[in-house]
């Protein structure tokens, strides 16, 4: 039997780091403050009413560490200054990113593809400025979080191959 070994996993990570990565951002269905957030799908790839798409302030490689500096409800990670399988990613939103919206879904992005023509530098795109969302590699359905111009979130993801 053959077995995917650590080696290969990490290459994998490496290969998804290697590519352009996006959050997407839903709005999803207001239905779902009421009767609580459904679990996510395993067939679905896009967000429900997109919001827009934030490129990726960080990625790096990880390791699992019961004393790491990253905590997430999935352990507790430091960076690796080598390769591994577990790859961190951040993203921050600005303040003006989708400032008044209110967010239900967030969705990893591999391959996403800006429109041509765009200033050099931009971070956050809305849907109308993306030529291909790419492939929808992660979908987290989230209690709302209504955005306001005075704050700026954070997410962050581990991802273990």
């Amino acid at each position: 039997m053959a077995t995917l070994v650590t080696s290969g996993r990490a290459g994998l990570a490496a290969s998804v780091a290697s590519q352009d990565i996006f959050l997407g951002l839903g709005a999803g269905n207001s239905s779902w403050d009421v009767d609580g957030t459904p679990a996510e799908d395993i067939a679905d790839t896009a967000l429900i009413a997109t919001i827009g798409y934030r490129k990726t302030a960080q990625v790096d490689f990880a390791t699992a560490d019961p004393a790491g500096s990253i905590v997430l409800p999935t352990g507790r990670y430091n960076i690796s200054p080598t390769q591994t399988n577990h790859l961190y990613m951040r993203f921050s939103l600005d303040f003006a990113d989708a400032s008044t919206a209110t967010i239900r879904q967030t969705g990893l992005f591999l391959g996403t593809t800006p429109n041509g023509g765009l200033p050099v530098g931009q971070m956050f795109f809305l849907p109308t400025e993306i030529a291909d969302p790419g492939t929808l590699y992660l979908l987290e359905h989230v209690t709302a979080i209504n955005r306001t111009p005075a704050t700026r979130e954070t997410f962050e993801f581990v991802l273990t191959f």
